[in-house]
């Protein structure tokens, strides 16, 4: 199989009207394995919604999170506690 395959289901699964998010995620699952992830993003000063429970599923997936801050001792200790 091919991408353009895949691809054409995924589109698929996209225009459904029923179980679209259901249909999305299997199609999804059949290409997202066996994957290294390498990332990064920026935030704001302020902790964002849902970065603590973020951070909990990235490590429960055994993914190494490094939180590097900017030049605010309180966004470290925040990024800490959540």
């Amino acid at each position: 199989e091919n991408y353009e395959q895949w691809n054409s289901r995924y589109e698929e699964a996209a225009l459904s009207t029923e179980n679209r998010e259901a249909k999305l995620n299997a199609i999804g699952d059949e290409i997202e394995y066996d994957l290294e992830l390498v990332g990064a993003t920026a935030i704001e000063d302020r902790l964002q919604d849902e970065v603590a429970e973020t951070i909990s599923v990235l490590k429960a997936a055994g993914i190494k999170v490094w939180v590097l801050t900017g030049d605010k001792i309180e966004t470290a200790i925040n990024i800490g506690y959540s």
